[in-house]
């Protein structure tokens, strides 16, 4: 070994060092991707399932023919006999006959629709919302109170003596007034020594705030007419100063106190009873 190749193997010992602990990097190629068909399940035809179903049920037994049809109409029971599958242009009448989903959701918005306006114009004829300005009905209403009024009570009822009702002042009907009914059609009302009377009977008003403090003659109630008066006499203007109510004025019957909360609750009816109109 000459002396010149000694001093190339050991000219650096970096290079040996470099040799053994840094291997060359390298690289994969790049993975391909392999794309897959997707697996489509077997249907049996039509008359093979016929013949499966019938074969799983122990019926009967099915052989090919000479050339190797089978024939699954002799093979099939009575009921399936004759049968042909529907062709492309029935199945396409089948599906145009069945309701598409945006006509089942556009007829269910319009009878949503059709409801609430139904309930709505129920609401605004049949009840209607006031607010009592006054002292005229103390104790039992106040000033500033919610009343809900039924506008169908006498559509669909009766009158009777203690009903509160609410009514379009005769004389100014852009105001409209709330009353307690004290006589019927027939009727004969009057006060005298601060009590009430009603066809000559006496009446009990619980009701009242403070009692009669002027006599009335004796009145008869015409017909088609109410004689009102408000539950706080001294400071009610009611039929004793304007006359008898034409019922056309009335609008409803005061059914329900809605505010404020703590007097919240259906209007009490403080019922009349009085001796019956000799005809």
């Amino acid at each position: 070994m000459n002396t010149s190749d000694n001093k190339s193997f050991t000219s650096d010992p970096d290079d040996i060092l470099d040799i053994v602990v840094k291997p060359r990097s390298f690289s994969l190629p790049p993975a391909q991707t392999v794309s897959r068909e997707p697996v489509v399940p077997f249907t049996l035809p039509p008359a093979l399932r016929a013949i499966s179903a019938a074969a799983q049920e122990g019926g009967w037994q099915v052989s090919p023919t000479a050339d190797g049809v089978i024939d699954a109409s002799a093979a099939a029971p009575d009921s399936w006999a004759g049968y042909e599958p529907p062709t492309v242009a029935e199945a396409g009448e089948r599906a145009e006959d069945e309701p598409h989903w945006f006509g089942l959701m556009v007829r269910e918005v319009v009878e949503t629709v059709g409801l609430a306006v139904i309930i709505f114009l129920i609401i605004r004829i049949g009840i209607q919302n006031y607010r009592i300005e006054g002292q005229s009905m103390e104790p039992n209403f106040h000033d500033g109170e919610y009343l809900i009024v039924n506008k169908l009570a006498y559509r669909l009822g009766e009158y009777e003596r203690g009903d509160v009702i609410v009514f379009k002042y005769p004389n100014d009907p852009s105001k409209d007034y709330i009353k307690r009914i004290i006589g019927l059609p027939g009727d004969t009302v009057e006060i005298r020594g601060g009590q009430l009377f009603v066809n000559n009977t006496q009446i009990e008003e619980p009701y009242l705030h403070m009692p009669n403090t002027r006599d009335e003659a004796p009145s008869v109630v015409e017909a088609g007419h109410l004689y009102v008066m408000g539950d706080n006499r001294p400071a009610s203007s009611d039929t004793r100063s304007w006359g008898q109510l034409g019922q056309n004025f009335v609008i409803g019957q005061a059914w329900l106190a809605i505010w404020p909360f703590d007097s919240a609750g259906l209007v009490k009816h403080q019922p009349i009873e009085v001796n019956a109109v000799m005809a």
